[in-house]
């Protein structure tokens, strides 16, 4: 299968403390790679280094064969500003926190990235942005504004920018998180219909079923490393490392 991304011995440290440590991974065409682990394990960090948001302290990453940052001597150095413009274009990323422009309405929120960004022509971006829109059930709130919609519908309009880019690859960092149970639902089943027609995408969730049920890899954290990954069904269902179990365990009694 096509590679289209990898990290290779990650290091970050914020300040004394090392948060990432290292932390290899790599992610292939079509695969769903969902990252669990309790609070404070590093999930978010590697999700921010991998989407270029926080820089490595040493390590690879690797965009398509593409360098982002490389390893020279132990410490990462990053590739030049137009490279890494170019590589920022092959993947999105969805918040937990929406992070829509207020200003902007739904139909804007979706169309501005494609058009400022990718210097697209606006009557094509905005067929595709409509079409986006009707596939996250929302054509009918193009021109409304993000405080007239509820969690899950700002949610599914910024997985709708987000694949407005095209991306390669699509990052959610606990994407259900700030939304009740019943939104919860809403945004895991978009999500899912992505699974299904092959959309690479790495997940940072709390939602022990649903990945199990739509992920090809489990990874799990604590304290900045990998302690078990492998096959969903084997890694949340029959854990070999004590600290998997014992946090699988708490989330069954909560």
């Amino acid at each position: 299968m096509n590679k289209l991304m990898e990290i290779n011995h990650c290091r970050k440290q914020f300040g004394q403390r090392e948060v990432l440590t290292d932390l290899s991974l790599s992610v292939e065409e079509g695969q769903v790679l969902s990252i669990i682990g309790p609070s404070g394990s590093g999930k978010s960090t590697l999700l921010r280094c991998a989407t270029l948001l926080e820089t490595m302290d040493g390590g690879d990453l690797i965009y398509l064969g593409r360098y982002a940052a490389r390893d020279q001597g132990g410490k990462s150095v990053y590739a030049p500003r137009e490279e890494l413009l170019k590589i920022r274009g092959s993947f999105g990323l969805v918040f937990q926190n929406f992070n829509l422009f207020p200003h902007y309405s739904v139909l804007k929120n979706v169309m501005e990235a494609p058009m400022l960004v990718q210097k697209r022509a606006e009557k094509e971006v905005r067929e595709e942005a409509m079409e986006l829109l009707d596939q996250m059930g929302l054509a009918d709130r193009a021109d409304a504004y993000p405080f007239q919609l509820s969690g899950g519908q700002q949610q599914r309009v910024s997985i709708a920018r987000a694949m407005a880019m095209n991306p390669k690859i699509l990052y959610f960092d606990e994407p259900t998180s700030a939304l009740d149970p019943e939104l919860t639902g809403e945004i895991l089943r978009v999500i899912r219909r992505l699974a299904e027609k092959k959309m690479t995408m790495v997940i940072v969730t709390h939602e022990m079923a649903f990945a199990r049920d739509v992920s090809d890899w489990v990874i799990f954290m604590n304290d900045g490393v990998i302690v078990e990954q492998g096959d969903p069904r084997d890694v949340i269902d029959h854990p070999t490392q004590e600290r998997t179990i014992q946090f699988l365990r708490r989330l069954q009694e909560t």
